[in-house]
């Protein structure tokens, strides 16, 4: 019989002073709560309890382990308890994993708007281009932004879709002249944003053609972080693909110009990751109902300023 469950015996036991009113409140026969004490004194080498056929007292061992074992018994039941609530109410330390771009840009403030929601949750975002090995490296959830996901054992929920546009600034446009067409792009200088899945050296673009545009000149920048390749078009480097929120921020304030208005790159998709469905963790289910419920939110407002830039 297992260790704990003879120490639950034992005290109700003596606080019910004799085995056969302990076995009647714990549901059980009678011999299974005298088995329980004798496995106890047998693996500890002691008396713990004198008995006769009317009387039963402690030993003085009994005594000192009656003390401990209510003690454990306590601690146990605290543990099970903050178990359990970790379940129901959000608390405690959440490690998220965002890619670069998408945790600047959204993770962040939606972080902000779900502390105000659940104060009790401490957040640890870690942003990084490549996908972490999140048993490994202890991360509770991982949101991933790409076409396809790779083979995992992981929990993925899709939270959203976000495209990419291309982009140049206005002193690079005034002396280059606007492509109007994809072929115009091979007179132009493209720069690239490397991405785990995307091709390197070719840019599709989203419709029922799938158009692909190869890069036949060698490019002066190749870069994986959207938004050191804003700079450099903003320094008038060349043409490159943005991320919707950082292109937009753009062109509010004039220094980027979307290029060839009718094509947008291929979408990608945005996924959160975590370990398990099964006894997830309050902080993690939360966490990504919260994202569940904004980001589509964000995305849709974003598209709409777009489309609004594109009609008028």
């Amino acid at each position: 019989m297992d260790t704990l469950e003879n120490m639950r015996m034992f005290v109700r036991v003596v606080e019910a002073g004799s085995f056969t009113k302990a076995a009647s409140l714990l549901s059980v026969a009678t011999p299974q709560v005298s088995r329980a004490i004798t496995e106890l004194e047998s693996r500890l080498r002691t008396r713990l309890l004198n008995r006769t056929t009317r009387h039963m007292s402690l030993t003085e061992a009994g005594e000192r382990y009656l003390q401990r074992c209510e003690q454990i018994l306590e601690y146990v039941g605290l543990a099970e308890a903050e178990a359990a609530g970790a379940a129901a109410q959000p608390s405690g330390k959440l490690r998220i994993h965002g890619t670069t771009s998408f945790g600047q840009h959204y993770l962040a403030p939606l972080i902000a708007r779900y502390n105000q929601r659940f104060p009790d949750v401490l957040i640890d975002l870690v942003l990084a281009q490549r996908v972490p090995d999140m048993i490994e490296e202890g991360f509770d959830v991982s949101v991933v932004v790409a076409r396809e996901l790779a083979d995992s054992a992981l929990v993925s929920q899709r939270i959203g879709t976000t495209c990419t546009v291309l982009c140049a600034s206005p002193q690079y446009l005034s002396k280059r002249g606007m492509p109007v067409s994809l072929e115009d792009l091979n007179t132009h200088t493209c720069l690239q944003l490397v991405l785990p899945d995307v091709p390197s050296g070719q840019w599709i673009f989203d419709g029922p053609d799938a158009q692909v545009f190869r890069h036949t000149r060698s490019t002066p920048l190749t870069v994986n972080v959207a938004e050191a390749l804003a700079e450099a078009i903003r320094e008038g480097m060349g043409i490159g693909p943005l991320p919707l929120s950082l292109a937009l921020q753009g062109f509010r304030d004039g220094s980027l110009v979307r290029v060839l208005d009718g094509h947008r790159l291929q979408s990608n998709n945005i996924y959160a990751l975590y370990a398990s469905r099964q006894y997830l963790d309050a902080k993690i289910r939360t966490f990504v109902e919260f994202l569940r419920e904004n980001v589509p939110i964000q995305l849709a407002e974003q598209e709409r300023e777009l489309f609004h830039r594109l009609v008028n």
